[in-house]
């Protein structure tokens, strides 16, 4: 018998993390993310329960784990009210993965918070993941269930082609980001640089060179998420300092925390350019902000898996436009 009668229709639900997010996947795919009740008791507990019959059905579940703790608590009470329900699949959709910074032990008595989550994940009962831009490829062998690791760049690749630079030269503000931008770069036929920072010695300050060439040119900065935009902003100096002649950036995930917004606003920037992965608030947005969605990304993942064909070729990022 077919796997997909098998498992029944597709029913999806949603935390709070991200309901505009959820809703517009939900247009895409021509169902309703509103199937869950989530409320909080007095003292800040969470109830959830899913308002529809789950037995039987494909069930996923649209929900970022950046901060608050709460996000990653309803995705696990949403991933065990499936199970209890009888759901015949369940599939964790994690727009953001939090805590993923914390992918390794690189000093004593750490914890590996992005290894927990996992395990969180699949002790709950989650039978799949989908991500976009883990902050390291190795999260996806921290889970014991097939993962689909899917990539913002073509959202972001097609927009900075539509601008038609000539003269563009992609920056990876650090080390650890320039596998990434050599991807942009070689997609949007672009140069490429590297900032290199180091500390000479403690409570001294900070050496920045720049590798490569960027003086007249416009520089695109590529990063997987913007934090603080401390790194972001000293990429940007380094480069006004060099003569660039304008610097837009790009990263999959705002955050953006604490100083990030006054940071990034007092510093010559052209746009920064993110996905909406992360529901941003409206104290945390500024004019030079632009968000572009990854609904219809994850839509098509949604229905690829729910149909049972090859997700492989949202992996790609397209060299030509379509």
């Amino acid at each position: 018998m077919d796997d997909t009668i098998q498992r029944g229709p597709l029913l999806l639900l949603s935390g709070r993390a991200n309901r505009p997010l959820a809703e517009e996947i939900g247009e895409l795919v021509g169902k309703s993310p509103d199937s869950a009740t989530i409320r909080d008791f007095a003292d800040g507990e969470i109830f959830v329960r899913i308002d529809r019959n789950a037995r039987g059905r494909d069930v996923f579940i649209i929900q970022p784990t950046a901060s608050p703790g709460d996000n990653i608590l309803e995705l696990l009470l949403l991933i065990d009210a499936a199970k209890r329900a009888s759901a015949a699949r369940v599939t964790a959709v994690i727009p953001y993965y939090g805590y993923g910074r914390q992918d390794r032990k690189d000093q004593p008595r750490v914890a590996i918070g992005a290894k927990l989550m996992a395990n969180l994940i699949v002790a709950a009962g989650a039978d799949r993941v989908v991500g976009i831009d883990f902050h390291q490829h190795q999260i996806q062998g921290f889970f014991d269930i097939p993962v689909d690791h899917l990539y913002a760049a073509p959202v972001l690749v097609r927009y900075f082609r539509e601008k038609g630079f000539d003269d563009l030269v992609v920056v990876a503000p650090d080390v650890g980001s320039a596998k990434m931008a050599r991807g942009f770069a070689r997609r949007l036929k672009a140069t490429f640089a590297i900032i290199d920072k180091r500390r000479p010695r403690p409570n001294e300050a900070e050496v920045v060179n720049v590798v490569g060439e960027v003086k007249g040119r416009t520089c695109l900065i590529v990063d997987d998420m913007v934090d603080t935009g401390g790194t972001l902003t000293n990429a940007i100096r380094a480069l006004c300092d060099r003569d660039a002649r304008a610097v837009y950036a790009t990263a999959s995930h705002a955050l953006l925390s604490g100083p990030a917004v006054d940071r990034l606003s007092s510093v010559p920037l052209e746009e920064l350019v993110v996905t909406n992965t992360i529901d941003l608030p409206e104290e945390r947005r500024f004019d030079k902000l632009r968000t572009l969605s990854v609904a219809g990304l994850l839509a098509n993942a949604i229905e690829y898996i729910h149909s049972n064909e090859s997700v492989s070729a949202l992996f790609e990022i397209p060299d030509e436009d379509s």
